[in-house]
């Protein structure tokens, strides 16, 4: 399984987005500061993912929450509780 998932920084409140085949390790990475993009908004809470069979799907997904403010914005309203 690939996963895309979301991070929530509790010393910014900021969102970060990626995509792994191994959500708890990733996770860990970010917490332990070997991710550099959130090392510095440590500690990060897992707040959302989705699971997909194929990488391509998973990336592809990934690139589109980063770059299409229209599935950010679906997500965002589809998930409000779970982003707070």
């Amino acid at each position: 399984m690939f996963y895309v998932y979301i991070l929530k920084s509790l010393k910014d409140d900021n969102i970060y987005f990626g995509s792994t085949n191994d959500l708890h390790r990733r996770l860990s990475d970010h917490n332990t500061g070997k991710v550099l993009s959130t090392k510095t908004r440590r500690p990060l809470e897992l707040r959302y993912y989705e699971a997909y069979f194929k990488e391509s799907e998973a990336r592809h997904r990934e690139a589109s929450l980063k770059k299409d403010g229209r599935a950010l914005a679906q997500l965002k309203r589809r998930i409000t509780d779970s982003l707070q």
